[in-house]
């Protein structure tokens, strides 16, 4: 047998994809396969493509070009192989895999068909893999962080959103199997967690007939990591059980990321979301007075077909209401395959741009307000990467999440991975300065 080739992975989208970028990582590397970070050294590269909005594809697509015209040898897998795979293959010769959201299990097997003269096509039409703690994984997230899923797919019908056409159905791991590798993380030193699905609300109700992430919460407190953070959690599993669980389970966060899109009744009945006006306003004041010191981030979609000026000023005075601690606003995006890609009354490019930029003209102030609230505190940073000409850290408090929140830049000398007690001294819109704090 000759040497096995090198393969590096440009890994592009959301945490979901992250990990699979991070089992497939692990895979070739038990199976023996070279894996570089330089993708010009490699004889394959794995591009985990995002297919979520225009934006996303573009990235992806521009990655494939690029990598087509350096002559490289390319595997396509994720959402977008998932969603255009016949495209793929007929546009891109230079593609000799596409492998599916619910198939890069078999990248090993993919890789050595290619080997032999085959050009694969790995795609399941319904994803129903999820993979769990026995499946190799190498993380690619600085060593302080881990993402951890706790379920697949999504049984909603957004009519925005792709994702359950490209993911499948809801499926949980067992809470069993998510303390196991929870436990794993933090015997490689881990400090937080990031619990992720597309619903993590809905955590169990495909395999224990009803919503389980109280439990989970609970279970995981037992595990030794200082924090355990929450993602996409949508208000309507937001139960007294489940805020009780987060309050009384010391290294789980009061960080609440609720993927509300919208205030509006009407905005919210066309996006197939009917519930959540209906819940919104009495769940965000249950989360406060449960939780006081929630830290509270949301997304928003602004533009959506048939939003008029009204719906939009109601959703200005909702943000100005519940002062948010982080918001990110996305213009629509009309997506093929989605029940929103031809409905009638959409909105010029213009128009929603305008609209994006206005809404986080009122949520800056409330941002910086919330930061400079921080000054004067000592507070607990994870510390992640240091400017190595500077020498500045830089590292997160407990309310910012990795990647989509602001970061908190540090002056001392401490370890890369620990948590360490901060001074805040200065803050600014996204982002907080401070000093080590020396025992």
């Amino acid at each position: 047998m000759g040497e096995k080739p090198n393969i590096a992975i440009a890994h592009l989208g959301c945490e979901k994809n992250r990990i699979d970028t991070e089992h497939m990582l692990g895979l070739l590397v038990e199976a023996g396969y070279g894996v570089d970070n330089n993708e010009n050294l490699a004889d394959y590269v794995i591009v985990n493509t995002c297919s979520f909005i225009e934006g996303a594809r573009e990235e992806s697509v521009r990655t494939l070009v690029e990598l087509a015209e350096a002559d490289k040898k390319i595997v396509i897998t994720g959402c977008m192989a998932q969603h255009f795979q016949e495209q793929l293959l007929d546009e891109l010769p230079e593609a000799v895999a596409v492998v599916g959201t619910g198939d890069y299990q078999k990248i090993v097997n993919v890789i050595e068909r290619v080997e032999q003269g085959e050009r694969v096509k790995q795609i399941s039409d319904v994803p129903t893999y999820i993979a769990d703690e026995n499946i190799p994984r190498y993380r690619t997230t600085t060593e302080g962080v881990a993402y951890l899923r706790v379920a697949e797919g999504c049984d909603y019908s957004c009519a925005f959103c792709i994702i359950p056409h490209l993911r499948g159905k809801q499926r949980s791991r067992t809470i069993e199997s998510i303390v196991s590798e929870a436990e794993e993380l933090a015997a490689q030193g881990v400090e937080e967690i990031v619990l992720i699905s597309q619903i993590t609300t809905n955590y169990g109700l495909d395999i224990y007939g009803k919503p389980k992430l109280a439990e989970l919460l609970r279970a995981l407190g037992k595990v030794n990591v200082p924090w355990i953070r929450i993602h996409y959690a949508y208000p309507t599993g937001l139960t007294t059980d489940v805020l009780n669980a987060i309050k009384e389970t010391a290294n789980v966060l009061p960080y609440l990321d609720l993927p509300l899109q919208h205030s509006h009744p009407e905005v919210l009945r066309a996006m197939n979301r009917p519930w959540q006006g209906r819940v919104n306003n009495s769940v965000i004041e249950q989360i406060k007075s449960t939780l006081p010191e929630a830290v509270l981030r949301t997304t928003f979609i602004v533009g959506f077909p048939g939003e008029t000026e009204e719906h939009f000023q109601h959703l200005l005075q909702f943000v100005q209401h519940h002062q948010f601690d982080h918001v990110g606003v996305f213009t629509f995006s009309p997506e093929v395959g989605t029940a929103a890609y031809d409905l009638p009354h959409q909105l010029s490019q213009e128009v929603m741009d305008e609209r994006r930029d206005a809404l986080m003209t009122v949520q800056q102030p409330i941002s910086l307000r919330k930061n400079l609230q921080e000054v004067g505190k000592v507070v607990d940073v994870l510390i992640e990467q240091e400017n190595p000409h500077t020498g500045e850290l830089i590292g997160r408090s407990g309310r910012f999440a990795p990647e989509v929140d602001g970061q908190v830049y540090v002056q001392g000398e401490v370890r890369l991975g620990t948590i360490v007690p901060v001074l805040i001294e200065n803050a600014d819109t996204y982002d907080l300065y401070g000093q080590v704090v020396q025992n």
